[in-house]
């Protein structure tokens, strides 16, 4: 009797080649990074104080020549006028390990002060590779992680497809290559950490999960504009378990945990911890500083926030405002937390902090854009809009940099991968009369970005007005992201109500 074929084969075969893809998309991401550090960086030949590329070898260098307890602390070794290091306690044993592999390679490059401002071209090739190392170490297999988990209990014939186009549209996110190897920074690691806690929730390892984010939270303490989404979530599903207190104890213990296990050497006294706390809060610098399209900046134009109120009353303004527009996210997942609402969850709380906070940064909309890259294929509209309007946002620090090319070149190959050449199709709307007018409003806030940003690389502004294009490309930004926040937080609820009325449809029955 002639045996059929298994198609256990068949199956491995069909993993195989979609490994190989997941593999060569990985290596493709590799080498746009590669390519985009091959341009300036922030600072680059700018004395005194060069930017953030010099900021991130000095941590390096002080955090190799200076004790532990005296890397948060003003000394004759250690002045933080210069470049203080004003991340948690994660980024600077980082710095530590990374100034270690510069110091073998190249000694001259983290010297004791002698090295402020060093830009040899092998220093540079260094720098740039602690960057593209932490890149593969970390957010490249969270990545991964995220899209496999997030397929794994998915069926259909387009699965693997649909893993492998996720992968890419996380991987090759122009904002996050741009500002990690262009402009310099190491978001890749506390981004990293987050994408590895949400795929280890989704896949029901919220110890795991619990381990990560606390990682997350110290590298940089931008990660607690996710807190709220995690605690909320990880707070109603411990409400839903069958003894409430002891999943409570356990995640505390996780978190406290690994906080006392990365704050160690300044645990030994209180003013020790307050000497690293003081500088992780920089509200000596204002309410906000640049043009950034965040609430504050943005109402400036009108209300003088700075002049109107104390230092002490926009403090108080801020976190009124932040935790007011992050609270119907939370009550949602305390009272149905589900993995589709956690990671709506998390882009609603980001946002919040973003719109609302204190000290915002421009670089600070990687944060929301991070779960818009996680829904990517399931709302195709908010991650593509969000990414350009994101781009967008950060184009004045961009051509500050002088990384115009990168930034044309990204944002090309973005629109190629997401509006392929007879590639995947695009759900369309079931009203033509709607869809035209969404579409001619869509043009026309389009056309006014590309008019805005000729006009910011070709024209002078007037003497009286010399941010005018920024205040301009500021204002049109917010106006989009103030939507689309508005658009998530009703989803959110949405999503949470249909869910609620499945699981009474499944009870009845």
């Amino acid at each position: 009797m002639e045996k059929k074929p298994s198609n256990n084969n068949g199956e491995n075969l069909s993993w195989g080649s979609g490994t190989l893809s997941l593999a060569i998309v990985a290596l493709f991401a590799l080498l746009i990074r590669v390519l985009v550090s091959l341009h300036p960086y922030s600072g680059s030949k700018d004395p005194p104080k060069f930017g953030d590329f010099e900021a991130q070898r000095h941590w390096m260098e002080i955090t190799l020549h200076t004790p532990i307890t005296d890397w948060y602390r003003n000394t004759t070794y250690n002045d933080l006028t210069y470049w203080g290091l004003d991340y948690p306690p994660l980024t600077a044993y980082q710095s530590y390990f990374h100034g270690l592999f510069l110091h073998y390679f190249h000694p001259k490059s983290v010297e004791i002060f002698t090295s402020r401002g060093h830009e040899s071209p092998f220093g540079k090739i260094l720098m740039r590779w602690t960057v593209l190392s932490s890149d593969i170490l970390v957010f490249f297999p969270a990545a991964v992680y995220f899209v496999v988990v997030y397929y794994g209990s998915r069926r259909g014939k387009n699965r693997k497809e649909d893993m492998v186009w996720h992968l890419a549209l996380i991987l090759l996110s122009p904002c996050l290559i741009l500002i990690d190897h262009g402009h310099f920074q190491y978001n890749c690691i506390s981004l990293g950490l987050t994408v590895g806690a949400v795929a280890a929730i989704l896949g029901n390892n919220d110890l795991v999960a619990c381990f990560l984010f606390s990682l997350a939270l110290n590298h940089k303490q931008m990660s607690a504009y996710f807190a709220p989404a995690f605690f909320s979530h990880l707070l109603g599903k411990c409400l839903k378990h069958r003894n409430p207190f002891l999943r409570v104890s356990q995640l505390g213990l996780v978190v406290v945990g690994t906080f006392i296990l990365l704050w160690w050497p300044y645990l030994s006294s209180v003013k020790a911890i307050m000497e690293v706390l003081s500088r992780l809060a920089p509200f000596e610098r204002g309410i906000y500083e640049d043009y950034v399209a965040n609430f504050w900046c943005t109402t400036s134009v009108l209300v003088k926030w700075k002049r109107l109120f104390t230092m002490q009353q926009l403090k108080l303004l801020s976190l009124s405002a932040t935790l007011t527009s992050l609270l119907p996210s939370m009550v949602q997942q305390i009272k149905s937390p589900s993995d589709h609402g956690f990671i709506y969850a998390l882009f609603n709380s980001s946002f919040s902090f973003y719109i609302f906070s204190f000290q915002v940064h421009e670089k600070s909309i990687l944060l929301p854009l991070l779960p818009a890259s996680l829904l990517a294929l399931e709302e195709p509209l908010l991650f593509k809009w969000l990414t350009y309007y994101a781009l967008f946002s950060m184009f004045p620090l961009l051509c500050r940099d002088n990384l115009i090319i990168p930034y044309i070149a990204l944002l090309a190959l973005f629109i190629l991968i997401c509006y392929p050449p007879n590639g995947r199709r695009q759900p369309t709307s079931r009203t033509h009369s709607m869809f035209s007018l969404k579409t001619l409003v869509m043009i026309l806030l389009l056309l006014s970005s590309f008019i805005l940003q000729i006009m910011y690389l070709t024209l002078r502004p007037p003497e009286r007005y010399p941010f005018l294009f920024e205040a301009m490309i500021m204002l049109l930004c917010f106006s989009q992201f103030v939507l689309l926040a508005g658009y998530t937080n009703t989803k959110q609820w949405i999503f949470s109500n249909s869910s609620t009325l499945m699981e009474k449809e499944k009870k009845m029955l």
